[in-house]
């Protein structure tokens, strides 16, 4: 298990060595929980910091449950695995998205204020989160990011469920998970500490590394 974030994030790191010191390199932490990993995960390869912003969709009455997600840009990913067999109709996808899209926009004033977002054209971009379930949430940054136009996406989780990372090796150009468990159970029953990360911590954190060079 991992005491935390922050330990998962270090030992996330020692899988991503071979991208270490390179300047084509750009580490995009998904909100909130997946910034204190991705901020260990940018300090140890000297990488820049940003966050990119998506929503889950959760299943009216079960919002546990995703059954798609949104990104910055406009981008929609639906989990046909859960919308078909529930039956869920297009007007109760849509009252969802509505209420996660103004959420979307809260934190990306929230999170980035003023300032741009990092430029990814011809980069190597590392999507960080704190672990994969389903994997809809990265599916569609997976989706929202290729339309920027990087050279490579690389999809990198401390721990994740053994199917899900296979079918990341699919849509990303490389996927690592540090640890695929079985039974998985789920992301935060690897974590001792699994603690809500809040916005104050994520301005914290990107503050640190801003969109300039870890040192």
């Amino acid at each position: 298990m991992f005491r935390d974030r922050i330990d998962a994030g270090r030992r996330l790191a020692e899988r991503l060595t071979h991208y270490a010191g390179r300047d084509d390199v750009v580490v995009l932490a998904l909100p909130r929980g997946g910034v204190p990993v991705g901020h260990e995960v940018a300090e140890a390869l000297g990488a820049p910091l940003d966050v990119f912003l998506v929503r889950k969709l959760g299943v009216p009455g079960h919002e546990e449950l995703a059954m798609g997600a949104i990104a910055s840009g406009g981008v929609r990913v639906l989990n046909d695995r859960v919308v078909r067999p529930l039956g869920i109709s297009a007007a109760a996808i849509e009252r969802v998205a509505a209420e996660e899209r103004r959420e979307l926009v809260r934190r990306e004033r929230e999170y980035r204020g003023d300032r741009p977002p990092l430029d990814v054209r011809g980069k190597t971009v590392i999507l960080v989160d704190d672990g994969l379930a389903t994997g809809s949430t990265m599916r569609a940054a997976v989706a929202a990011v290729r339309r920027l136009g990087p050279a490579k996406v690389v999809v990198a989780v401390p721990v994740g469920a053994a199917e899900t990372c296979e079918d990341f090796e699919e849509e990303a150009d490389e996927a690592i998970c540090a640890m695929e468990p079985e039974p998985f159970y789920s992301v935060g029953a690897w974590y001792e500490d699994f603690s809500q990360t809040t916005d104050d911590e994520v301005r914290e954190l990107l503050g640190r590394t801003g969109s300039e060079p870890a040192r």
